[in-house]
């Protein structure tokens, strides 16, 4: 589970989810590990650890155990993230229900994904199932709980009829078995052999469109490149800056170190980055570029704010590491982007 991740606009739209319900954002962060800075993008991502721990804070300052049923049931996924984007805009159901496929490692990866997409649908005794094929559920229900409100009540807003005619969970009846019945409004079953919801038979052919057609080919080509880049972080070198990236800010960035976190010895790491044509401070180098330019594009971080953010303790050798990167200063680079 190590290298599973969510996307930051889920976890963005967790907290504010939960500081709607009471609870304080700034222990929130504190509690999970995370900064404002880390959710600022919503395409960015978080380690899937760091989303269980924010569910399970957000639980216990809410006091709230339902918390992950209600947050699915009163936050839509295009709130948080493309793929839901893309799933408005698609023509029917059924196209929508293949974008998620397509796309949902977007939103979160889990356990179960790497062989192909997190829902499925099936067939038994002529009833049509959507199934949820992660392993070892049971150790993090409200994945499933979250994920199957907002799958029920989403599609409310729009669809002719009830879609969802019964539901079914591995995991057994919890204290807050009503908040169940509400939410869903059909027939469920505990300690089940699946996690899964049955579903209209006839729901591939109804109308969604609730954006444009339009939008959902630009949407898709956005998605695309969201997944090439996720795809990056599989190799040795994307594993390398998703050690690097929490850390820069604190300068403990020594190549000993991130090869402690991935488990290799120095020279093992050196050999992996060498088969892939890349040396370690041409990593740490690059996601330095790449960091310090997002921060500056968005032009809600000052230069010296952000030397200290991609790991300099002074901003001269920021600058001067800037100007080798831009042919520009971080002032006039910050400059002639306001300026655009």
């Amino acid at each position: 589970m190590s290298n599973l991740t969510t996307s930051a606009g889920v976890a963005a739209g967790l907290i504010a989810f939960a500081v709607g319900q009471g609870a304080e954002q700034t222990a929130l962060l504190d509690r999970a590990g995370l900064r404002a800075a880390d959710i600022e993008d919503p395409d960015s991502r978080l380690p899937f650890a760091t989303y269980v721990a924010l569910m399970r804070a957000a639980q216990d300052l809410c006091s709230d155990p339902a918390l992950a049923l209600h947050f699915g049931e009163a936050v839509d996924l295009a709130d948080m993230s493309i793929v839901g984007l893309i799933m408005n805009a698609s023509a029917t159901m059924g196209e929508a229900f293949a974008q998620m496929q397509r796309f949902g490692r977007l939103t979160l990866e889990t356990d179960g994904l790497s062989d192909g997409p997190r829902f499925e649908l099936a067939m038994r005794d002529g009833q049509l199932w959507m199934v949820d094929t992660r392993t070892n559920p049971d150790a993090f229900p409200e994945l499933t709980e979250g994920a199957f409100a907002r799958l029920a009540c989403g599609p409310r807003r729009f669809l002719p009829e009830p879609h969802v005619l019964q539901v079914q969970f591995t995991h057994p009846a919890p204290a807050y078995r009503a908040e169940y019945d509400r939410i869903f409004q059909c027939p469920i079953t505990f300690s089940s052999r699946w996690n899964a919801m049955q579903l209209h038979p006839g729901i591939a052919s109804w109308r969604v469109a609730l954006q444009p057609h339009y939008v959902f080919g630009i949407l898709t080509q956005r998605a695309d490149g969201l997944l090439q880049e996720l795809e990056d972080q599989k190799t040795v070198r994307g594993r390398v800056e998703a050690v690097l990236l929490p850390s820069l800010h604190t300068g403990e960035i020594s190549a000993a170190g991130v090869a402690r976190a991935l488990g290799f010895s120095r020279q093992t790491l050196f050999r992996k980055l060498k088969s892939e044509d890349a040396k370690y401070e041409q990593v740490l180098d690059a996601l330095r570029h790449r960091t310090a330019m997002r921060y500056l594009t968005g032009a809600r971080v000052s230069v010296n704010e952000t030397a200290y953010l991609v790991g300099y303790s002074e901003p001269a050798a920021f600058s001067r590491a800037f100007k080798r990167w831009t042919g520009k200063s971080p002032r006039e680079f910050q400059l002639a982007n306001m300026a655009r």
